[in-house]
Protein backbone atom coordinates (compact mmCIF):
# COMPACT_ATOMS: atom_id res chain seq x y z
CA UNK A 1 0.00 0.00 0.00
CA UNK A 2 1.14 3.29 -0.50
CA UNK A 3 2.37 4.61 2.84
CA UNK A 4 2.29 8.72 3.85
CA UNK A 5 5.03 9.48 6.40
CA UNK A 6 6.11 13.33 7.48
CA UNK A 7 8.82 14.63 5.53
CA UNK A 8 10.77 15.08 8.93
CA UNK A 9 10.94 11.44 9.52
CA UNK A 10 10.31 7.95 7.87
CA UNK A 11 8.84 7.15 11.09
CA UNK A 12 5.08 5.87 11.87
CA UNK A 13 3.55 5.32 8.53
CA UNK A 14 0.66 6.06 8.14
CA UNK A 15 -2.21 4.91 5.26
CA UNK A 16 -3.20 8.09 3.69
CA UNK A 17 -7.13 8.02 5.50
CA UNK A 18 -4.99 8.45 8.48
CA UNK A 19 -3.19 11.01 6.62
CA UNK A 20 -6.22 12.98 5.41
CA UNK A 21 -7.54 12.72 9.01
CA UNK A 22 -4.64 13.99 10.91
CA UNK A 23 -3.90 16.68 8.72
CA UNK A 24 -0.32 17.43 10.26
CA UNK A 25 2.36 15.17 10.98
CA UNK A 26 2.96 14.64 14.91
CA UNK A 27 6.37 16.06 14.70
CA UNK A 28 4.88 19.00 12.57
CA UNK A 29 5.93 17.95 9.68
CA UNK A 30 3.74 17.07 6.44
CA UNK A 31 2.58 14.24 4.91
CA UNK A 32 4.55 12.74 1.83
CA UNK A 33 4.76 9.09 -0.17
CA UNK A 34 7.67 7.72 -1.37
CA UNK A 35 5.66 6.19 -4.07
CA UNK A 36 4.65 9.05 -5.68
CA UNK A 37 5.80 8.94 -9.47
CA UNK A 38 6.20 5.27 -9.27
CA UNK A 39 2.64 4.97 -11.45
CA UNK A 40 2.48 7.50 -14.17
CA UNK A 41 -0.72 8.46 -15.85
CA UNK A 42 -1.52 7.76 -19.74
CA UNK A 43 -1.92 11.48 -20.69
CA UNK A 44 -2.99 9.90 -24.65
CA UNK A 45 -5.82 9.26 -22.82
CA UNK A 46 -7.06 12.25 -21.59
CA UNK A 47 -8.94 13.68 -24.49
CA UNK A 48 -12.03 11.63 -24.01
CA UNK A 49 -12.06 12.20 -20.33
CA UNK A 50 -13.85 14.46 -18.68
CA UNK A 51 -13.04 16.30 -15.32
CA UNK A 52 -14.68 13.35 -13.07
CA UNK A 53 -12.71 10.56 -14.74
CA UNK A 54 -9.55 12.49 -14.76
CA UNK A 55 -10.35 13.01 -10.79
CA UNK A 56 -11.32 9.84 -10.07
CA UNK A 57 -8.22 8.69 -11.98
CA UNK A 58 -5.21 10.50 -10.18
CA UNK A 59 -7.56 10.00 -6.57
CA UNK A 60 -6.99 6.43 -6.61
CA UNK A 61 -3.37 6.61 -7.24
CA UNK A 62 -3.00 9.08 -4.82
CA UNK A 63 -5.27 7.92 -2.06
CA UNK A 64 -4.86 3.92 -2.60
CA UNK A 65 -6.87 2.79 0.25
CA UNK A 66 -10.05 5.01 -0.40
CA UNK A 67 -11.74 2.23 -2.20
CA UNK A 68 -13.30 2.85 -6.18
CA UNK A 69 -16.54 3.38 -4.80
CA UNK A 70 -15.59 6.07 -2.26
CA UNK A 71 -13.20 7.80 -4.86
CA UNK A 72 -16.57 7.79 -7.30
CA UNK A 73 -18.90 8.80 -4.57
CA UNK A 74 -16.65 11.92 -3.21
CA UNK A 75 -15.70 13.00 -6.99
CA UNK A 76 -19.86 12.91 -7.76
CA UNK A 77 -20.74 14.61 -4.14
CA UNK A 78 -18.06 17.31 -4.74
CA UNK A 79 -18.70 18.15 -8.31
CA UNK A 80 -21.76 17.33 -9.30
CA UNK A 81 -23.87 20.71 -9.55
CA UNK A 82 -21.71 22.78 -7.23
CA UNK A 83 -19.37 24.46 -10.58
CA UNK A 84 -20.97 26.55 -12.67
CA UNK A 85 -19.17 25.22 -15.62
CA UNK A 86 -19.30 21.87 -16.90
CA UNK A 87 -15.91 21.54 -17.46
CA UNK A 88 -15.00 22.64 -13.64
CA UNK A 89 -12.19 24.43 -14.41
CA UNK A 90 -12.70 25.53 -17.95
CA UNK A 91 -9.43 26.36 -20.48
CA UNK A 92 -9.67 30.12 -21.96
CA UNK A 93 -7.58 30.89 -24.40
CA UNK A 94 -6.04 34.75 -24.05
CA UNK A 95 -6.41 35.71 -27.89
CA UNK A 96 -5.36 39.27 -29.35
CA UNK A 97 -7.23 41.89 -29.56
CA UNK A 98 -6.76 45.14 -31.61
CA UNK A 99 -2.66 45.89 -32.06
CA UNK A 100 -1.38 43.87 -29.04
CA UNK A 101 1.71 41.56 -30.46
CA UNK A 102 0.71 38.22 -30.91
CA UNK A 103 2.66 35.70 -28.29
CA UNK A 104 4.95 33.15 -30.13
CA UNK A 105 3.76 30.64 -27.95
CA UNK A 106 -0.34 30.14 -27.34
CA UNK A 107 -1.50 31.34 -24.09
CA UNK A 108 -4.72 30.16 -21.87
CA UNK A 109 -5.81 30.86 -19.04
CA UNK A 110 -7.08 27.57 -16.50
CA UNK A 111 -10.53 29.32 -14.74
CA UNK A 112 -10.21 27.76 -11.48
CA UNK A 113 -13.14 30.24 -9.53
CA UNK A 114 -16.43 28.72 -11.32
CA UNK A 115 -17.43 27.34 -7.64
CA UNK A 116 -19.06 28.34 -4.86
CA UNK A 117 -16.92 30.19 -3.54
CA UNK A 118 -15.41 32.11 -6.42
CA UNK A 119 -11.93 30.86 -5.67
CA UNK A 120 -9.79 28.35 -6.76
CA UNK A 121 -9.70 26.38 -3.42
CA UNK A 122 -13.12 25.41 -4.01
CA UNK A 123 -11.80 22.59 -6.15
CA UNK A 124 -10.10 21.14 -3.18
CA UNK A 125 -12.48 22.00 0.01
CA UNK A 126 -15.31 20.68 -1.81
CA UNK A 127 -13.12 17.78 -1.97
CA UNK A 128 -11.87 17.89 1.33
CA UNK A 129 -15.05 17.17 3.30
CA UNK A 130 -16.19 13.96 1.26
CA UNK A 131 -12.42 13.10 1.88
CA UNK A 132 -12.63 13.12 5.31
CA UNK A 133 -15.74 11.94 6.23
CA UNK A 134 -14.93 8.64 4.80
CA UNK A 135 -11.86 8.68 6.37
CA UNK A 136 -13.10 8.77 9.88
CA UNK A 137 -16.54 6.80 8.84
CA UNK A 138 -19.08 9.69 9.38
CA UNK A 139 -19.97 10.15 5.62
CA UNK A 140 -24.00 9.46 5.30
CA UNK A 141 -23.24 7.21 2.40
CA UNK A 142 -20.81 4.21 2.33
CA UNK A 143 -19.95 4.47 5.86
CA UNK A 144 -19.84 0.68 6.15
CA UNK A 145 -16.68 1.14 3.67
CA UNK A 146 -15.44 3.75 5.33
CA UNK A 147 -15.27 1.31 8.65
CA UNK A 148 -12.00 -0.26 8.53
CA UNK A 149 -8.73 -1.17 11.08
CA UNK A 150 -7.08 2.37 9.74
CA UNK A 151 -9.72 4.23 11.16
CA UNK A 152 -11.83 1.87 14.35
CA UNK A 153 -9.97 4.20 16.73
CA UNK A 154 -11.05 7.56 15.46
CA UNK A 155 -12.44 10.40 17.53
CA UNK A 156 -15.56 10.93 17.74
CA UNK A 157 -15.82 14.58 16.17
CA UNK A 158 -13.08 16.24 14.16
CA UNK A 159 -12.37 19.87 14.58
CA UNK A 160 -10.62 21.25 11.30
CA UNK A 161 -8.57 24.49 12.71
CA UNK A 162 -7.40 26.71 9.52
CA UNK A 163 -5.79 29.79 9.14
CA UNK A 164 -6.77 32.12 5.79
CA UNK A 165 -4.63 34.46 3.63
CA UNK A 166 -8.49 34.98 2.45
CA UNK A 167 -9.69 32.44 0.26
CA UNK A 168 -9.40 29.25 2.10
CA UNK A 169 -11.38 30.13 4.91
CA UNK A 170 -14.66 30.62 2.90
CA UNK A 171 -13.83 27.60 0.57
CA UNK A 172 -13.17 25.43 3.86
CA UNK A 173 -16.39 26.67 5.90
CA UNK A 174 -18.39 26.18 2.50
CA UNK A 175 -17.03 22.40 2.46
CA UNK A 176 -17.49 21.46 5.67
CA UNK A 177 -20.85 24.11 6.85
CA UNK A 178 -22.89 21.24 8.78
CA UNK A 179 -20.79 18.67 7.91
CA UNK A 180 -21.57 15.33 9.93
CA UNK A 181 -18.79 14.61 12.67
CA UNK A 182 -16.72 17.95 11.77
CA UNK A 183 -16.60 21.43 13.31
CA UNK A 184 -14.44 23.96 11.69
CA UNK A 185 -12.87 27.22 13.15
CA UNK A 186 -11.24 29.62 10.72
CA UNK A 187 -8.80 32.37 11.48
CA UNK A 188 -8.11 35.41 9.29
CA UNK A 189 -6.10 38.42 9.41
CA UNK A 190 -8.17 41.01 10.54
CA UNK A 191 -7.70 44.44 8.04
CA UNK A 192 -5.97 42.64 5.69
CA UNK A 193 -8.34 40.30 3.66
CA UNK A 194 -10.34 42.44 0.99
CA UNK A 195 -13.95 43.15 2.16
CA UNK A 196 -15.52 40.93 0.11
CA UNK A 197 -13.35 38.12 1.42
CA UNK A 198 -14.46 39.45 4.81
CA UNK A 199 -18.21 39.41 4.52
CA UNK A 200 -18.06 35.56 2.95
CA UNK A 201 -16.41 34.33 6.13
CA UNK A 202 -18.37 36.20 8.66
CA UNK A 203 -21.57 35.71 7.22
CA UNK A 204 -21.03 32.02 7.15
CA UNK A 205 -24.31 29.81 8.11
CA UNK A 206 -23.72 26.25 10.28
CA UNK A 207 -24.08 24.82 13.60
CA UNK A 208 -20.86 23.99 13.53
CA UNK A 209 -18.70 26.98 12.56
CA UNK A 210 -16.54 29.21 14.47
CA UNK A 211 -15.01 32.60 12.35
CA UNK A 212 -12.34 34.75 14.13
CA UNK A 213 -10.59 37.67 13.23
CA UNK A 214 -6.73 37.88 14.36
CA UNK A 215 -4.60 40.68 14.94
CA UNK A 216 -1.39 39.77 13.29
CA UNK A 217 -0.86 38.69 9.77
CA UNK A 218 -1.14 35.51 7.96
CA UNK A 219 1.89 34.33 8.46
CA UNK A 220 1.17 34.80 12.49
CA UNK A 221 -1.80 32.89 12.10
CA UNK A 222 -0.99 30.24 10.81
CA UNK A 223 2.15 29.95 12.75
CA UNK A 224 -0.03 29.84 16.12
CA UNK A 225 -2.61 27.01 14.07
CA UNK A 226 0.64 24.78 14.15
CA UNK A 227 1.45 25.37 17.42
CA UNK A 228 -1.89 24.66 18.40
CA UNK A 229 -1.26 21.18 16.34
CA UNK A 230 1.61 20.41 18.47
CA UNK A 231 -0.46 21.30 22.11
CA UNK A 232 -0.51 18.18 23.28
CA UNK A 233 -1.72 19.28 26.67
CA UNK A 234 -4.65 20.40 24.24
CA UNK A 235 -4.84 17.29 22.69
CA UNK A 236 -5.85 15.91 25.85
CA UNK A 237 -8.28 17.88 27.00
CA UNK A 238 -10.06 17.91 23.36
CA UNK A 239 -9.53 13.69 23.04
CA UNK A 240 -11.56 13.67 26.61
CA UNK A 241 -14.30 15.31 24.97
CA UNK A 242 -13.97 13.09 22.17
CA UNK A 243 -12.91 15.37 19.27
CA UNK A 244 -9.71 15.58 17.30
CA UNK A 245 -8.08 18.52 15.57
CA UNK A 246 -7.29 18.16 11.64
CA UNK A 247 -6.33 21.18 9.10
CA UNK A 248 -8.04 21.87 5.65
CA UNK A 249 -5.29 24.45 4.92
CA UNK A 250 -3.11 23.07 1.87
CA UNK A 251 -0.70 21.16 4.55
CA UNK A 252 -3.33 18.59 4.88
CA UNK A 253 -2.29 16.20 2.15
CA UNK A 254 -6.25 15.73 1.11
CA UNK A 255 -6.26 19.46 0.02
CA UNK A 256 -3.50 18.84 -1.67
CA UNK A 257 -4.33 16.04 -4.17
CA UNK A 258 -7.48 17.53 -5.65
CA UNK A 259 -5.36 20.55 -6.55
CA UNK A 260 -3.51 17.70 -8.85
CA UNK A 261 -6.41 17.06 -11.06
CA UNK A 262 -7.23 20.66 -12.40
CA UNK A 263 -3.28 20.56 -14.60
CA UNK A 264 -4.12 17.25 -16.29
CA UNK A 265 -7.57 18.54 -16.87
CA UNK A 266 -6.24 21.64 -18.56
CA UNK A 267 -4.44 19.31 -20.71
CA UNK A 268 -7.29 17.54 -21.89
CA UNK A 269 -8.98 20.49 -22.47
CA UNK A 270 -5.98 21.93 -24.60
CA UNK A 271 -5.56 18.91 -26.68
CA UNK A 272 -9.21 19.03 -27.35
CA UNK A 273 -9.10 22.25 -28.69
CA UNK A 274 -6.05 21.37 -30.95
CA UNK A 275 -3.86 23.14 -29.24
CA UNK A 276 -1.41 20.30 -28.31
CA UNK A 277 -0.78 16.85 -29.05
CA UNK A 278 -0.73 13.97 -26.54
CA UNK A 279 3.17 14.27 -25.19
CA UNK A 280 4.02 17.98 -26.16
CA UNK A 281 4.99 20.18 -23.05
CA UNK A 282 3.19 22.64 -21.63
CA UNK A 283 4.29 25.44 -19.04
CA UNK A 284 1.78 26.46 -16.57
CA UNK A 285 2.50 30.18 -14.38
CA UNK A 286 0.92 30.07 -10.45
CA UNK A 287 0.10 33.09 -8.21
CA UNK A 288 0.75 31.54 -4.79
CA UNK A 289 1.85 32.11 -1.65
CA UNK A 290 1.86 29.06 0.41
CA UNK A 291 3.55 27.24 -2.58
CA UNK A 292 0.20 24.54 -2.26
CA UNK A 293 -1.10 25.73 -5.70
CA UNK A 294 2.18 25.13 -7.98
CA UNK A 295 3.60 22.13 -5.94
CA UNK A 296 -0.35 20.41 -6.91
CA UNK A 297 1.79 21.17 -10.48
CA UNK A 298 4.73 19.33 -9.74
CA UNK A 299 2.96 16.46 -8.40
CA UNK A 300 1.37 16.47 -11.97
CA UNK A 301 4.71 16.38 -13.75
CA UNK A 302 5.88 13.07 -11.43
CA UNK A 303 2.68 11.47 -12.55
CA UNK A 304 3.44 12.17 -15.71
CA UNK A 305 2.06 14.92 -16.96
CA UNK A 306 4.48 16.74 -19.87
CA UNK A 307 5.40 20.06 -17.99
CA UNK A 308 8.01 22.12 -19.32
CA UNK A 309 8.31 24.54 -16.36
CA UNK A 310 6.19 25.49 -13.64
CA UNK A 311 6.45 29.33 -13.07
CA UNK A 312 5.95 31.05 -9.61
CA UNK A 313 4.68 34.35 -9.02
CA UNK A 314 4.80 36.25 -6.08
CA UNK A 315 3.43 39.72 -5.04
CA UNK A 316 5.79 42.17 -3.25
CA UNK A 317 6.01 39.33 -0.54
CA UNK A 318 8.25 37.37 -2.49
CA UNK A 319 10.43 35.49 -0.27
CA UNK A 320 9.79 32.67 -2.98
CA UNK A 321 11.21 34.58 -5.72
CA UNK A 322 14.72 35.76 -3.37
CA UNK A 323 14.56 31.39 -2.26
CA UNK A 324 14.34 30.18 -6.30
CA UNK A 325 16.81 32.77 -7.54
CA UNK A 326 19.22 32.37 -4.18
CA UNK A 327 18.35 29.15 -2.37
CA UNK A 328 18.21 31.26 0.59
CA UNK A 329 14.97 30.96 2.68
CA UNK A 330 14.48 34.46 4.85
CA UNK A 331 11.19 35.21 6.30
CA UNK A 332 13.20 38.32 8.12
CA UNK A 333 11.78 40.66 5.75
CA UNK A 334 8.98 43.47 5.92
CA UNK A 335 5.72 42.28 5.75
CA UNK A 336 3.68 44.06 3.37
CA UNK A 337 -0.17 44.19 2.66
CA UNK A 338 -1.05 44.40 -0.78
CA UNK A 339 -4.24 44.19 -3.37
CA UNK A 340 -3.46 40.55 -3.81
CA UNK A 341 -3.92 39.83 -0.30
CA UNK A 342 -4.04 35.66 -0.87
CA UNK A 343 -0.73 35.95 -1.62
CA UNK A 344 0.56 37.99 1.45
CA UNK A 345 2.65 34.98 2.79
CA UNK A 346 6.27 34.92 4.04
CA UNK A 347 6.21 31.51 5.57
CA UNK A 348 5.49 29.12 2.31
CA UNK A 349 4.85 25.70 4.47
CA UNK A 350 3.57 23.55 0.85
CA UNK A 351 7.86 24.55 0.24
CA UNK A 352 8.72 21.44 2.69
CA UNK A 353 7.46 19.25 0.64
CA UNK A 354 9.03 20.52 -2.28
CA UNK A 355 12.26 20.10 -0.73
CA UNK A 356 11.49 16.48 0.58
CA UNK A 357 10.72 15.11 -3.18
CA UNK A 358 13.59 17.22 -4.63
CA UNK A 359 16.37 16.31 -1.85
CA UNK A 360 15.74 12.59 -2.95
CA UNK A 361 14.11 12.26 0.22
CA UNK A 362 16.21 13.68 3.00
CA UNK A 363 13.89 13.70 6.21
CA UNK A 364 16.85 14.79 8.46
CA UNK A 365 17.88 17.95 6.16
CA UNK A 366 14.24 18.72 5.79
CA UNK A 367 13.51 18.18 10.02
CA UNK A 368 17.33 20.50 10.25
CA UNK A 369 15.91 23.22 6.93
CA UNK A 370 12.63 23.73 9.40
CA UNK A 371 14.39 23.89 12.86
CA UNK A 372 16.62 26.97 11.61
CA UNK A 373 13.17 28.34 9.88
CA UNK A 374 11.86 28.31 13.30
CA UNK A 375 14.91 29.49 15.55
CA UNK A 376 16.52 31.88 13.06
CA UNK A 377 13.97 32.81 10.19
CA UNK A 378 16.39 31.73 7.25
CA UNK A 379 17.97 28.99 5.73
CA UNK A 380 19.94 27.98 2.53
CA UNK A 381 19.91 25.19 0.56
CA UNK A 382 23.31 23.56 -1.15
CA UNK A 383 23.87 24.43 -5.03
CA UNK A 384 23.08 20.84 -6.00
CA UNK A 385 19.89 20.96 -4.34
CA UNK A 386 19.05 24.36 -5.93
CA UNK A 387 20.30 23.50 -9.20
CA UNK A 388 17.37 20.80 -9.14
CA UNK A 389 14.78 23.12 -7.79
CA UNK A 390 15.56 25.50 -10.79
CA UNK A 391 15.31 22.87 -13.70
CA UNK A 392 11.62 22.74 -12.69
CA UNK A 393 10.36 25.67 -11.36
CA UNK A 394 11.11 29.38 -12.40
CA UNK A 395 10.38 32.47 -10.65
CA UNK A 396 9.40 36.49 -11.12
CA UNK A 397 7.17 38.70 -8.79
CA UNK A 398 4.97 41.88 -9.21
CA UNK A 399 5.59 45.23 -7.80
CA UNK A 400 1.85 46.61 -6.74
CA UNK A 401 2.20 49.04 -9.78
CA UNK A 402 2.93 46.51 -11.98
CA UNK A 403 -0.16 43.90 -10.71
CA UNK A 404 -2.60 47.41 -11.78
CA UNK A 405 -1.22 47.81 -15.01
CA UNK A 406 -1.14 43.69 -15.74
CA UNK A 407 -5.22 44.32 -14.85
CA UNK A 408 -5.16 47.12 -17.38
CA UNK A 409 -3.14 45.66 -20.17
CA UNK A 410 -4.89 41.85 -20.04
CA UNK A 411 -8.18 43.77 -20.27
CA UNK A 412 -7.31 46.17 -23.03
CA UNK A 413 -4.94 43.67 -25.04
CA UNK A 414 -7.31 40.58 -25.01
CA UNK A 415 -10.47 41.61 -23.88
CA UNK A 416 -10.01 39.43 -20.47
CA UNK A 417 -10.89 40.87 -16.45
CA UNK A 418 -8.12 39.36 -14.04
CA UNK A 419 -8.02 39.55 -10.55
CA UNK A 420 -5.00 41.05 -8.80
CA UNK A 421 -3.10 37.50 -7.89
CA UNK A 422 -4.00 36.04 -11.52
CA UNK A 423 -2.63 39.41 -12.59
CA UNK A 424 0.83 38.94 -10.47
CA UNK A 425 1.08 35.31 -12.81
CA UNK A 426 -0.19 37.34 -16.21
CA UNK A 427 3.02 40.03 -15.48
CA UNK A 428 5.42 37.28 -14.67
CA UNK A 429 4.55 35.55 -17.79
CA UNK A 430 4.57 38.40 -19.95
CA UNK A 431 8.34 38.83 -18.36
CA UNK A 432 9.58 35.50 -19.24
CA UNK A 433 10.16 33.96 -22.22
CA UNK A 434 8.64 30.47 -22.93
CA UNK A 435 10.40 27.51 -21.56
CA UNK A 436 11.99 25.51 -23.76
CA UNK A 437 10.08 22.67 -25.94
CA UNK A 438 6.94 24.57 -24.23
CA UNK A 439 4.09 24.26 -27.19
CA UNK A 440 1.79 26.05 -24.72
CA UNK A 441 1.45 28.01 -21.77
CA UNK A 442 -1.59 28.23 -19.28
CA UNK A 443 -1.87 30.65 -16.51
CA UNK A 444 -3.75 29.88 -13.39
CA UNK A 445 -6.76 31.66 -12.55
CA UNK A 446 -7.09 31.96 -8.93
CA UNK A 447 -10.28 34.08 -8.21
CA UNK A 448 -12.76 35.98 -9.37
CA UNK A 449 -11.73 39.76 -10.27
CA UNK A 450 -15.45 40.61 -8.40
CA UNK A 451 -13.57 39.24 -5.22
CA UNK A 452 -11.59 42.24 -5.35
CA UNK A 453 -13.61 44.91 -7.11
CA UNK A 454 -11.76 47.97 -5.86
CA UNK A 455 -8.29 47.24 -6.96
CA UNK A 456 -9.61 46.20 -10.67
CA UNK A 457 -11.73 49.12 -10.86
CA UNK A 458 -9.01 51.24 -10.12
CA UNK A 459 -6.28 49.52 -11.95
CA UNK A 460 -8.89 49.93 -15.26
CA UNK A 461 -9.36 53.84 -14.40
CA UNK A 462 -12.65 53.46 -13.76
CA UNK A 463 -14.60 55.86 -10.66
CA UNK A 464 -14.89 53.70 -7.89
CA UNK A 465 -17.49 54.33 -5.46
CA UNK A 466 -16.71 54.00 -1.54
CA UNK A 467 -19.28 50.81 -1.52
CA UNK A 468 -17.54 47.95 -2.79
CA UNK A 469 -21.42 46.38 -4.18
CA UNK A 470 -21.80 49.67 -5.72
CA UNK A 471 -18.03 49.21 -7.00
CA UNK A 472 -19.11 45.77 -8.27
CA UNK A 473 -21.79 47.41 -10.43
CA UNK A 474 -19.35 49.77 -11.84
CA UNK A 475 -16.95 46.88 -12.96
CA UNK A 476 -20.19 45.28 -14.57
CA UNK A 477 -21.29 48.37 -16.72
CA UNK A 478 -17.62 48.56 -17.70
CA UNK A 479 -16.89 45.97 -19.04
CA UNK A 480 -20.14 43.61 -19.72
CA UNK A 481 -18.78 40.65 -17.31
CA UNK A 482 -21.42 39.60 -14.95
CA UNK A 483 -20.47 39.16 -11.14
CA UNK A 484 -21.25 36.19 -9.54
CA UNK A 485 -24.49 36.13 -7.41
CA UNK A 486 -23.13 34.22 -4.51
CA UNK A 487 -20.99 37.52 -4.44
CA UNK A 488 -23.30 40.40 -5.28
CA UNK A 489 -26.31 38.79 -2.83
CA UNK A 490 -23.62 39.20 0.46
CA UNK A 491 -24.65 42.87 0.54
CA UNK A 492 -28.03 41.33 1.52
CA UNK A 493 -26.44 39.23 4.78
CA UNK A 494 -26.26 39.75 7.97
CA UNK A 495 -22.53 39.50 9.65
CA UNK A 496 -23.36 36.59 12.29
CA UNK A 497 -19.19 36.31 12.92
CA UNK A 498 -17.64 39.50 15.09
CA UNK A 499 -14.55 37.82 17.30
CA UNK A 500 -11.06 39.03 16.97
CA UNK A 501 -8.29 38.15 19.16
CA UNK A 502 -4.83 38.10 19.82
CA UNK A 503 -2.71 35.34 18.27
CA UNK A 504 -2.11 34.51 22.11
CA UNK A 505 -6.05 34.17 22.25
CA UNK A 506 -6.58 31.54 19.18
CA UNK A 507 -6.01 28.05 21.64
CA UNK A 508 -8.57 28.97 23.60
CA UNK A 509 -10.98 30.22 20.95
CA UNK A 510 -10.47 27.01 19.25
CA UNK A 511 -10.90 24.74 22.86
CA UNK A 512 -14.14 26.91 23.03
CA UNK A 513 -15.27 25.86 19.39
CA UNK A 514 -14.34 22.31 19.96
CA UNK A 515 -16.11 22.35 23.62
CA UNK A 516 -19.39 23.49 21.71
CA UNK A 517 -18.75 20.42 18.95
CA UNK A 518 -18.38 18.22 21.60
Amino acid sequence: MNLYHSTRSHALACSSKEAVRRGIAQDGGLFVSDSLGEQKIDVSALATMNYAAIARTVLAMLLPDYTEDEIAACVDEAYTGTFASPEVTPVVPLTEKGDATPSTVPSSVLELFWGPTSAFKDVALQMLPRLMARATGTASTGAAEAESTDNASAPEKIMIVTATSGDTGKAALAGFADAPGCGITVFYPEGKVSHVQKLQMSTQEGTNVAVCGVRGNFDDAQSAVKRIFADSALAERLAERGVALSSANSINIGRLVPQVVYYFAAYAQLMRAGTIQAGDEVEFCVPTGNFGDVLAGYYAKLLGLPVAKLIVASDANNVLFDFLTTGVYDRNRPFFTTISPSMDILISSNLERMLYHLSGGDSKLVASLMEQLAKNGRYEVTPELLTRIQDVFACGWAREDEVSAAIAACWRDHGYLIDPHTACGYHVMEQLAPASGARARVLLSTASPYKFPRAVAEALGLDVPADDFACMEVLAEATGTVPPAQLAELRHKPELHHDVVDVEGMSTFVEAAAGRLA
